[in-house]
């Protein structure tokens, strides 16, 4: 059984005819007689009756045909996939974020991606960083966004940006009225914080430690996007990037600056030992001038 002997089947069950599936092919009748022929024997069943000098499909024919067709469907889904690998590398586009740039800078990025791709399907998922980065160390994602505490050996990686962080207060609060925020500001406020292994928290904490300061923590997390919705609550203060912060409802929550600064670092993370396909190189250059 090959692939001419199946297409030669397929024509005569669509065509309904030898000869006219002769014409559509480019071939004699003799040569579709033949192919059938052939087929039968390797499939060790009939396709066709001969009825009156017409060839009248079996039911195992008819079934079989389901089943070429479904074969078919995805030959032509490889074509597809295969032009699109030709004219634009990869044909998709996997992008891994963390919460704090998922719903604010990469949205961003990728609309101005699609403005010069806008055939290209892009998958972006929003986890937890180190998730991210064994996703992009499998190399499951073409590249992610993580925050900096995550292990980077089997990947590729360089800073991407590190925003200092800004405090994040409820509407109404007392602290509200200052321009600038600083440790002494926050003693004995209620305060929401990234987990401990967080190092955007670990440079807090040690600002904190060196003001003499210990912050009253009522609430731990791992998400910007769950800092501003607890301090929209009025939970507590927590502290964000101006990413993280960003798409959030202004009118629930009020961002003012943090001194001493303490930056929130994330890094760009890329598959180990592959070589960048012009669609990654192209988001690369969307996110970069996004920041």
């Amino acid at each position: 059984m090959n692939h001419r002997q199946l297409e030669t089947f397929a024509a005569v069950m669509r065509a309904g005819t030898a000869s006219r599936a002769a014409d559509i092919l480019g071939v004699t009748q003799p040569a579709v007689s033949r192919s059938l022929a052939e087929l039968e024997k390797a499939l060790g069943f009939q396709l066709f009756a001969r009825v009156q000098n017409r060839l009248v499909p079996t039911p195992e024919a008819h079934q079989f045909f389901t089943e070429v067709e479904a074969s078919f469907r995805g030959i032509d889904t490889l074509r597809a996939a295969a032009a699109r690998i030709r004219d634009h590398g990869s044909g998709q586009l996997r992008i891994g974020s963390l919460s704090a740039l998922g719903s604010s800078l990469v949205p961003r990025a990728i609309a101005r991606f699609r403005q010069t791709h806008p055939d290209i399907a892009v998958t972006l998922i929003v986890a937890a960083s180190r998730e991210i980065r064994d996703q992009v160390a499998s190399g499951a994602f073409d590249l992610g966004l993580a925050a900096d505490e995550i292990d980077t050996t089997g990947v590729q990686h360089q800073l991407f940006v590190a925003p200092d962080a800004v405090c994040a207060l409820p509407v109404g609060h007392r602290l509200a009225a200052k321009a600038v925020i600083t440790p002494a500001d926050l003693e004995g406020e209620p305060m929401i914080a990234y987990v401990p292994e967080d190092r955007a928290r670990q440079r807090i904490d040690r600002i904190f430690d060196q003001a003499g300061i210990r912050p009253r923590i009522v609430v731990e997390t791992i998400y910007a996007a769950t800092v501003c919705a607890l301090v929209s609550e009025g939970v507590g203060i927590g502290f964000v990037s101006r990413y993280g912060a960003a798409g959030h409802d202004q009118s629930r929550l009020v961002l003012r600056p943090f001194e001493p600064a303490a930056p929130i670092r994330s890094l760009l993370i890329l598959p180990p030992d592959r070589p960048k396909s012009d669609l990654v190189r192209a988001m690369i250059d969307a996110l970069m001038a996004t920041r």
